[in-house]
């Protein structure tokens, strides 16, 4: 029995996703084992999950997966390299493959472009090129064409993240195998594609009460037909309020806030009438408009630094994950899955959980009162646990 990782988001689950369990299952046998680590209420692009992550968590074990994990806070809102890096940490040594979705699925060349970024020669080609104002991506762009690397592979955004996978899994020499799957279609696809949709598109159908049953799973319409969304719009007051009660030190120990950034978020946010122009004034070539985003979500969740968190959550599981969790506690190398233990962490991950009602479309919803586990016993029935 084999047990695959895959490190997701779920910003929508939908048929895409399906599909990529589907193939596991054809390749792997149905007795393989699939554990998702799943971003939580807040997602890498720096803004709110649609739906909160215990929906989220239960639409994944639907479709077929045995076991959901919460990727921490500190991860999901981190850079690629961040959140690859703490994805891989956590499901190494438990997991046996490392599954995601690639434009290419071209392991040989994500492992060699991995093995070009980590090289010393690399960090000195790249410095070269930043001091000349060009954007990061840019910037590492060139420098891995300097090295003889192909740097069209990181102009494709699910190939970038699999680089970092590729990465995480050569610098941890941890014991997963990478295993890319073909991503047809396109991420930034905005109608939706019943063969290969992209998130983009599904959530857009989902706020504007359009054709999202085109992209998404059957048995997933009665699960989404009656969930709250949640968008950073709907929060946008909030934010603003809390960027302008920023000290100007707090400004200066914000996360991705280096070379002055800091400094103009905080004249922006206080000259500024809404978050749309606090974000086109501070946003030039160099910076990406998805740092910008990560950068004022940490500030509005009291983010100010990414220390490792001491433990991840479980969001749920089925029956047939109940093996692979008693597997993934008795591991070691990150050593509490599933067992919270008293740390300050604890205070980030809760303020966290309470604001994210902040970002409902109807009405903002109140802080949540218990963490839910969600346990399938069986394909047809699913039941909430405290």
């Amino acid at each position: 029995m084999k047990v695959i990782g895959i490190i997701c988001e779920y910003n929508p689950f939908h048929a895409g996703h399906k599909k990529q369990f589907d193939i596991l299952r054809r390749q792997f046998g149905e007795d393989c084992r699939i554990v998702c680590l799943m971003s939580g209420n807040f997602v890498q692009r720096g803004h709110p999950a649609i739906f909160d992550k215990s929906l989220r968590a239960q639409a994944a074990l639907l479709c077929g997966a045995d076991l959901v994990l919460e990727l921490p806070a500190t991860y999901a809102l981190s850079s690629a390299e961040g959140f690859a890096a703490g994805g891989v940490r956590i499901l190494s040594g438990f997991c046996d493959y490392l599954c995601f979705g690639s434009e290419t699925a071209d392991l040989v060349a994500l492992m060699q472009t991995a093995q070009t970024l980590l090289s010393p020669d690399f960090s000195t080609a790249l410095r070269e090129h930043l001091s000349s104002g060009i954007s990061f991506p840019a910037a590492r762009q060139k420098a891995l064409e300097q090295l003889g690397g192909t740097g069209a592979i990181l102009e494709n955004p699910n190939d970038i993240l699999a680089v970092e996978y590729c990465k995480a899994i050569l610098s941890q020499k941890s014991s997963m195998k990478p295993l890319p799957i073909l991503r047809g279609g396109s991420y930034h696809d905005r109608l939706p594609q019943q063969e290969n949709p992209s998130a983009t598109a599904a959530r857009e159908q989902l706020k504007s009460n359009g054709i999202w049953k085109e992209c998404m799973p059957q048995e997933l319409w009665p699960l989404y037909e009656t969930a709250p969304i949640h968008d950073v719009s709907f929060g946008e007051r909030a934010m603003l309020y809390r960027l302008r009660t920023l000290t100007d030190q707090e400004f200066e120990t914000l996360p991705y806030g280096s070379e002055g950034l800091w400094r103009r978020l905080m004249h922006a946010s206080r000259s500024c009438a809404d978050l749309k122009d606090v974000l086109t004034t501070v946003k030039t070539k160099r910076y990406t408009r998805t740092r910008l985003d990560r950068m004022v979500m940490c500030a509005f969740l009291g983010i100010f630094d990414f220390p490792n968190p001491p433990y991840t959550r479980v969001l749920g599981f089925r029956e047939s994950g109940r093996a692979v969790l008693k597997a993934a506690r008795a591991v070691g190398n990150f050593p509490h899955i599933g067992e919270e233990m008293s740390d300050p962490y604890q205070a980030l991950e809760q303020r966290c959980d309470d604001l994210y009602g902040l970002f409902c479309q109807n009405q903002p919803q109140a802080p949540a009162q218990r963490r839910r586990v969600v346990q399938i016993p069986t394909q047809e029935r699913c039941i909430d646990r405290e």
